[in-house]
């Protein structure tokens, strides 16, 4: 009789830890989706916020200076009190001069990094030259800066002995370098996804190996290489202090890298540090160049979107 009683007391605290854990696992079950939901709502709020802000704050620049003056003037002089100058033409000028070059010395490594990687490294030699290339990226860029204006310029100055201490051509360089972990992490990712069948039926045909990773490899991932080269592109017009420590504080509409430069981002900097008073025409100025950078990178990842999904290869 007594065996019986423990069997149903024990029936009994079974059934009711099971009817709790089935309440726990409910709880946990209609909590979650609602606490990720609010995440994700924090997120697009905070988006229409940045974005709100920036478009209520050059509305008010532009009621004080007139929009066609601002995109077709050459000079970008806003601190002469006499006659101010807001031409934004000389600040995308010194950004688009910075992005070409970077474009220049990271386009032909990251890929090259990436076809290295994806092709022809052992696992072993992949595992450890990866994570050493992606500590790039984890650098600080005011380190990138510094490492520009102290060690790649004077080393340029003595091949170039006219480039001046502050130019476009050494934080150019220097944010190619800033953005090659991009595009080889990125690219190689693309070429990794290309099914090894392809790769083996090349071979099998003849092919070697640099003619599989160039004309077979190569244009089967040719959709993830160019968002990555997009996405890298609109890193380097957006950085910020490489080309403000390196680059100078001079707008200047010109395409010479020796020629002292200053991007939209230095700008904002410039004046972010105090040198306008709030409630200025001036101080209005950055949100209107915050504005022109950020429709510059939301086109670029736009393209680098409709790039992704025009070339994607479904296998």
């Amino acid at each position: 009789m007594e065996l019986k009683n423990e069997q149903i007391s024990i029936a009994k605290m079974i059934e009711e830890n099971k009817r709790k854990n089935k309440f726990k696992q409910g709880l946990a079950e209609k909590s979650v989706p609602v606490f990720l939901f609010l995440m994700a709502i924090i997120s697009i709020l905070t988006t229409i916020g940045i974005v709100a802000t920036l478009l209520f704050e050059t509305f008010t620049f532009f009621s004080r200076v007139d929009f066609i003056h601002f995109i077709t003037s050459k000079e970008w002089l806003p601190f002469f009190e006499a006659d101010p100058k807001y031409g934004i033409i000389s600040l995308i000028s010194g950004t688009l001069l910075v992005a070409l070059i970077a474009v220049i010395v990271a386009f032909p490594l990251g890929l090259a990094a990436a076809i290295y990687l994806s092709e022809y490294a052992s696992e072993r030699a992949r595992k450890v030259i990866k994570p050493i290339l992606e500590v790039l990226a984890g650098i600080p860029t005011i380190v990138y800066g510094f490492f520009a204006l102290t060690f790649v310029t004077p080393v340029l100055q003595k091949i170039i002995p006219d480039l001046n201490f502050f130019n476009a051509l050494s934080p150019g360089i220097v944010v190619g370098i800033m953005i090659i972990p991009s595009i080889a992490s990125l690219s190689e990712d693309a070429m990794s996804a290309v099914p090894r069948s392809m790769r083996e039926g090349a071979l099998a045909l003849g092919s070697t190996k640099l003619e599989v990773s160039l004309k077979v490899v190569l244009p089967a991932a040719l959709s993830g290489i160019i968002a990555s080269f997009v996405l890298g592109l609109s890193r380097a017009i957006g950085e910020t202090m490489i080309v403000t420590i390196a680059g100078g504080a001079k707008p200047n509409l010109t395409f010479d890298p020796t020629e002292t430069i200053q991007t939209m981002t230095a700008y904002i900097v410039q004046v972010s540090l105090g040198d306008a008073a709030y409630g200025s025409t001036i101080y209005y100025s950055i949100y209107a160049v915050g504005m022109t950078l950020f429709v510059f990178t939301l086109i670029m990842n736009l393209i680098a979107q409709w790039i992704s999904r025009r070339f994607r290869e479904e296998y």
